[in-house]
């Protein structure tokens, strides 16, 4: 999976706007400042992942959605149901999406129409002069996952480690999902979670035949210095194999991430 050029973000702008994104998605924005940016998921009823996006307040009446995969206008035309008596207006759009000079994590700067997400030793450029990939591969050994079409409305929040990236509150209101997300936490029991995997030099964008396709995700993926980097969710039982196999075994689980 090639990751895009595209930033696909989503403004939620009027004076219900922090009350309607509290209602429905899953970190909790009562304490982000204005300036600041945070991890954020919309979940579906039963607690699957629909969207995950970089949330950032750029004012008390302003949150801008960047998308980690998806397209705005989809998300605000499914979102627009819920809208009811709220003061709010969805705008979606679409830009350039680039890698940017460092900037301390959780934080955003504005310049004009480019707006940057600081993502510590990086950061993403959103309405970039020109698009590039940089950002991927730091990204990709974070952990922080880019969901393809394959893996929207598929894969519940610890198999994309949501919970360490503080992407999951337990401690506010009802959201969608909210019931599932506290039986997967307090009761746990899930058996997919996420993997950086080293895949074969030539491996390209093909899809390495594994056991239990139908259970594997495959996400985002970098080419560097020879080798190829991926992010993959798959069943417990399956990465407990690969981490078995001998040390230049490809593909190769090379790090693993909790709930």
């Amino acid at each position: 999976m090639s990751t895009s050029h595209t930033a696909e973000t989503l403004s939620i702008e009027g004076p219900d706007a922090t009350a309607f994104a509290q209602s429905q998605f899953s970190s909790n924005l009562a304490a982000l400042p204005p300036g600041r940016w945070q991890f954020s998921a919309w979940l579906d009823a039963q607690g699957r992942v629909r969207n995950l996006f970089h949330l950032a307040r750029l004012d008390p009446q302003h949150l801008l959605l960047l998308l980690r995969g998806g397209k705005a206008q989809a998300m605000a035309d499914a979102l627009q149901r819920y809208v009811f008596r709220s003061r709010v207006r969805l705008t979606p759009a679409t830009g350039r999406l680039g890698c940017a000079a460092a900037l301390p994590l959780f934080e955003t700067d504005r310049d004009g129409a480019g707006i940057r997400l600081g993502c510590d030793d990086h950061s993403l450029e959103i309405n970039a002069a020109s698009g590039d990939d940089a950002w991927c591969l730091p990204q990709l050994r974070r952990g922080w996952a880019w969901l393809p079409d394959a893996a929207m409305d598929a894969l519940l929040p610890p198999a994309l480690s949501l919970y360490r990236l503080q992407a999951i509150a337990l401690d506010k209101g009802c959201y969608p999902g909210q019931e599932i997300v506290a039986r997967l936490h307090y009761r746990g029991g899930h058996k997919r979670h996420l993997h950086r995997v080293l895949l074969a030099p030539a491996a390209g964008d093909a899809t390495p035949a594994l056991d239990d396709t139908q259970a594997v995700h495959w996400l985002q993926r970098a080419a560097h210095d020879g080798q190829v980097e991926t992010l993959v969710v798959m069943p417990d039982s399956l990465a407990d194999r690969l981490t078995r196999l001998p040390g230049d075994a490809r593909p190769r689980i090379v790090e693993s991430w909790p709930d």
